[in-house]
């Protein structure tokens, strides 16, 4: 009899397509009608992608999930008006999702590097808003590990979208390796998911059906797009 470590090919499963590999997946209105319904199909999208993640010795401290949306305007328009914030129109500014450290005077830091790039690449910043989270459900080693949540909003000083796209990364990797080089005790926290005009990232450590929990904006009927893209991260 010959050991093997691999199942044995039967029916329609061949163990070569067997792939230990993060779950990925996405909705899309193929007309580009943008709603809250798409959100709401993704985000069931990344619940069925659950076996493609992982744990550790916590169980409730997934390896990582996120949720990738097109630009929910009228969300953030209406949101960041509450705050003193007023957008312009679509493509006209960037949105993103920082994670900055947790002592004061160290977060206050990146925030002023970020904001230096942004004037260095000749942009405007408009603002900042608090990202709304709720870590009740998620597992003790992601609450230790938990950075200050925040989103940054870039106004464009010209009309070519794609030009304001290639300053928006500029921006990201030049905070990123500033951040990296300085002596920040706390700066592992620091990190840019996405800075875009086009996208907005929603991410974590978390577990798939801790994301729209953590993070209630998912949750809000204003919140909508034409497509979502989702992740079920695992580590290897």
């Amino acid at each position: 009899m010959t050991r093997t470590l691999e199942p044995e090919k039967q029916g329609l499963y061949d163990p070569q397509f067997e792939h230990d590999n993060c779950g990925v997946g996405f909705v899309a209105n193929i007309k580009g009608v943008k709603s809250h319904d798409i959100i709401e199909k993704g985000l069931q999208v990344l619940l069925n992608l659950t076996h493609r993640g992982a744990t550790g010795a916590d169980p409730e401290t997934g390896d990582g999930a996120g949720v990738l949306m097109q630009m929910p305007h009228l969300f953030l328009k209406e949101e960041c008006r509450k705050i003193g914030i007023d957008l312009p129109a679509v493509g006209r500014y960037g949105a993103g999702l920082v994670f900055l450290p947790r002592d004061v005077v160290q977060r206050n830091r990146c925030e002023e590097l970020l904001e230096y790039y942004v004037r260095q690449e000749g942009q405007a910043l408009l603002g900042w808003r608090d990202v709304p989270t709720d870590n009740r459900l998620v597992g003790r080693t992601s609450r230790e590990g938990e950075p200050v949540i925040r989103q940054i909003f870039v106004g464009s000083r010209a009309a070519d979208p794609a030009a304001l796209e290639r300053k928006l990364y500029l921006i990201r990797k030049q905070v990123e390796r500033r951040v990296r080089e300085s002596d920040l005790t706390e700066k592992s926290y620091f990190y840019v998911p996405s800075l875009s005009a086009r996208v907005l990232i929603y991410k974590g450590q978390l577990m798939a059906h801790q994301i729209e929990a953590y993070y209630p904006d998912l949750s809000d009927p204003r919140m909508e797009s034409a497509l979502v893209l989702v992740h079920q991260r695992y580590s290897t």
